[in-house]
């Protein structure tokens, strides 16, 4: 007997691709049900062969559902959330709303696992932000051998993290330029064709950003709390894949060689670093694989004890759809979840 499992906000970007990485690793499932808002009641979306008609999330009854996955948005987790755990079904949401909450496990399964034991306070399990996921996937080995101090890390995002809207407005200004049409800027702060924006999410007094902010806090919460970490995260003219320079110091010595063989061994991880033109994963060769890449490991010769790296991920998977199904097939793993239809 499989799990019933429901897909929250299944019409969006990352929901659809939730349903197509369910399908594609064979997820335990004996039913999967599409949810979205009223207005998208009815529309059809794809899981693997099968057609879904998508049902309304606001009356959706989850009693006998084991599983939902939420992508709709930090409003709508807040408010369906408390409930749908309440019913029984567990919850791994997608957006920010439950990530600094201290009954709320934030979880990269690569990094750690033990935390999903404590999902049982509110029944719900928070998705890390996007570039948080893959950084701390290439931290967390590292961090093991040589005990990280200090990370500075910039970020070069995709369109994509800013949803469908995000993805449209980089195609239709795109279109716009070659044929001297206006070029409108209505999701981006300014003009994102052939342009890159240091500002991602709304600033805060600090200067900070709250995607900035994201970053420090969540791989405190996820990695070690004694990680001091800053940000400077940006949005730029790429469709899929977010990129990330990270400049780690450590408490111990590491040479590149050293931290190049660990990150080999590590889950998640995969090493593409030949110093050689073309030596190196761009986020045109990540999008729609599972992996989180890493190129360009040096020795960074103004700190003791530093290296610089490279980091490019597909954020719509590892950054949200494939690593809440790796935490749905966590719980399924460690026996921390039956289907309530066997149960019954």
């Amino acid at each position: 007997m499989g799990f019933k499992i429901a897909v929250a906000g299944a019409t969006g970007n990352v929901g659809r691709e939730m349903l197509n990485i369910l399908e594609e690793r064979g997820f335990p499932a004996d039913e999967v049900v599409a949810l979205a808002s009223r207005r998208s009641f009815g529309t059809e979306v794809s899981y693997g062969d099968r057609t879904l008609k998508v049902k309304t999330l606001d009356t959706y009854d989850f009693s006998d559902t084991d599983i939902c996955l939420m992508s709709a948005g930090g409003n709508v987790s807040k408010e369906h959330s408390p409930r749908i755990g309440r019913q029984g079904c567990v919850v791994i949401d997608n957006s920010s709303a439950w990530r600094y909450d201290q009954d709320v496990p934030l979880v990269v399964p690569e990094v750690n696992p033990d935390a999903i034991d404590g999902f049982t306070r509110k029944n719900i399990i928070a998705n890390p932000n996007c570039s948080t996921a893959q950084l701390v996937v290439a931290l967390k080995p590292l961090h093991d051998a040589a005990k990280i101090t200090r990370v500075v890390v910039s970020t070069y995002q995709s369109v994509s993290g800013a949803g469908k809207d995000g993805m449209d407005e980089l195609f239709t200004q795109t279109r716009a330029v070659y044929v001297a049409d206006p070029v409108e800027s209505k999701k981006f702060t300014k003009r994102i064709a052939f342009n890159v924006i240091p500002h991602i999410d709304v600033f805060m007094e600090d200067g900070y950003t709250k995607e900035e902010w994201k970053m420090m806090a969540e791989t405190k919460k996820i990695l070690d709390p004694k990680i001091k970490l800053t940000a400077t995260c940006v949005r730029v003219p790429v469709f899929i894949g977010h990129s990330e320079a990270v400049n780690v110091e450590f408490e111990r010595p590491i040479s590149a060689e050293e931290a190049r063989d660990i990150l080999r061994d590590a889950p998640g991880c995969l090493v593409i670093d030949k110093r050689e033109d073309g030596g190196y994963i761009t986020p045109l060769e990540s999008a729609g694989e599972d992996a989180t890449y890493i190129s360009r490991i040096r020795e960074d010769i103004t700190v003791e004890n530093g290296l610089s790296m490279w980091v490019v991920s597909d954020n719509l998977r590892k950054g949200a759809a494939l690593n809440a199904i790796q935490i749905a097939e966590l719980l399924v793993a460690r026996g921390l979840i039956q289907p309530k239809k066997q149960a019954a």
